[in-house]
């Protein structure tokens, strides 16, 4: 099963901005779906963005307009570019994909990694 790593989280100052990154160690044409999410203490894991097997990416109402998901030319890496942040987009960030059990219209297996903390203050 592949393995995903994020990084580039920290602490900005509001108004400011962020690029995370993950690693997918899988083959790009066995991958359904990526996407980003994220936990805020207290709260479960919800969805911040998706990429779909087309591209087509999709968003949280609560980020739309400042942030970015996307995939770089090697489709090794996954993105967040964050910008316009807010103190209510503190949490941890995960990368998330899924596999197919037989295939993508069918069971999906779901790796994520391995979570990088993004802190953003007033």
């Amino acid at each position: 099963q592949g393995r995903l790593m994020e990084s580039g989280g920290g602490s900005v100052q509001a108004g400011g901005s962020l690029k995370l990154s993950c690693v997918v160690a899988e083959y790009i044409d066995r991958i359904c779906e990526m996407g980003w999410y994220r936990q805020i203490p207290g709260q479960g894991r919800t969805l911040v963005s998706r990429i779909t097997r087309d591209g087509t990416t999709d968003y949280a109402d609560s980020v739309k307009g400042r942030f970015t998901a996307s995939q770089d030319n090697s489709e090794k890496l996954l993105y967040l570019q964050m910008m316009s942040l807010k103190t209510e987009d503190t949490a941890v960030y995960y990368c998330a994909a899924d596999l197919p059990v037989d295939d993508c219209s069918g069971s999906r297996l779901r790796t994520w990694g391995q979570g990088t903390q993004v802190t953003v203050s007033s």
